[in-house]
This record gives C-alpha cells, sequence and structure tokens, in this order.
C-alpha cells in the first residue's frame, strides 16, 4: 500500500474543548485550525460540518484517550461516542489514533514556543490536534499504511 493523497482532518476531542487541526493536500504538513467548544455539542457539531465542507478531507483522525496501560477510561467512551455523533454529522470516515502524551507534548512545545501559561490554555488543544494529525501522516507515509484503527462499530464495543 501507499501513501494516500489528500487533505486530513485531527482532532482532540476534550470534555470541554475540541482542537482541530488540517493537513495540506500533500498530507505532509499538519496545522492547526482553531478550537470549538464542546460544552454545545450541535453548535461543535455544525462548526465541524462547515470545516469539512471547506476542507473535504479524505478522513478524519481522532485522539483516542487510553490510560497508559491502554485501557480505555470514561474519557474515551466519551470520545468515541462524540466521534459517532462526527461521522454521523459530516459522513467522512474516521480513524482512531493513540493520543498518550499528546496534550503534555503540546504543552512542551508551546512553552518552548514561548507561550504563557494563559496563552497555552487557549491553543493547547488545537496543537494536541497538530501532534495528533502529524503522527499519523508520519506513519502513514513511513509505512504506506493508515494509521491508528477505524472507529468500531457501536455493537462491537459493548
Amino acid at each position: 500500500m501507499s501513501f494516500r493523497r489528500g487533505r486530513r482532518l485531527g482532532l482532540d476531542i476534550g470534555a470541554v474543548r475540541i482542537g482541530v487541526a488540517a493537513s495540506d493536500p500533500d498530507g505532509i504538513l499538519a496545522t492547526p485550525l482553531t478550537v470549538l467548544r464542546r460544552k454545545d455539542e450541535p453548535a461543535a457539531l455544525k462548526q465541524l460540518r462547515e470545516i469539512v465542507a471547506e476542507y473535504e478531507p479524505i478522513e478524519i483522525l481522532v485522539g483516542d484517550p487510553k490510560s497508559l496501560d491502554g485501557a480505555a477510561r470514561a474519557a474515551a467512551a466519551s470520545a468515541l461516542s462524540f466521534a459517532r455523533a462526527i461521522a454521523e454529522a459530516t459522513g467522512a470516515p474516521i480513524r482512531l489514533i493513540d493520543e498518550r502524551f499528546t496534550t503534555v507534548e503540546a504543552h512542551h512545545a508551546l512553552a518552548a514556543a514561548g507561550k504563557t501559561s494563559r496563552q497555552r490554555r487557549e491553543i493547547v488543544d488545537a496543537q494536541a490536534a497538530v501532534i495528533i494529525l502529524q503522527n499519523a501522516l508520519e506513519f502513514e507515509h513511513n509505512t504506506g499504511a493508515p494509521a491508528g484503527r477505524e472507529m468500531p462499530d457501536e455493537e462491537s464495543e459493548q
């Protein structure tokens, strides 16, 4: 298998915010787009539909929050539930990407760039989405296979 050309979106879905990143059409570089508020999920889904319509991604890569031992926790179930809502709202294919340490890595990168704690809080989710997306792009470039896993059916998760 070879690298699939096309733009992708990366999402870091948290309890409060959703970081959004996009790749270029060649799938080389991920850049931050925005941070959405998750509190109003219908509004967040509407904004995501608009982003998908504008960027026309071949897939959306969603961070899969697992604990250090790889077990799914409440945050993973919440993110998966919202990822299903995104798939339904946008029609875009979803892949789940291991996101362990991405928020920590994002905080370190932003601190190294001279961002204050307050500035980091506002953009860390978009930076985490960049890391999720960039890691997936690099994996696919290096292996020729898509990163992560396809989103499971609801029945297989129970």
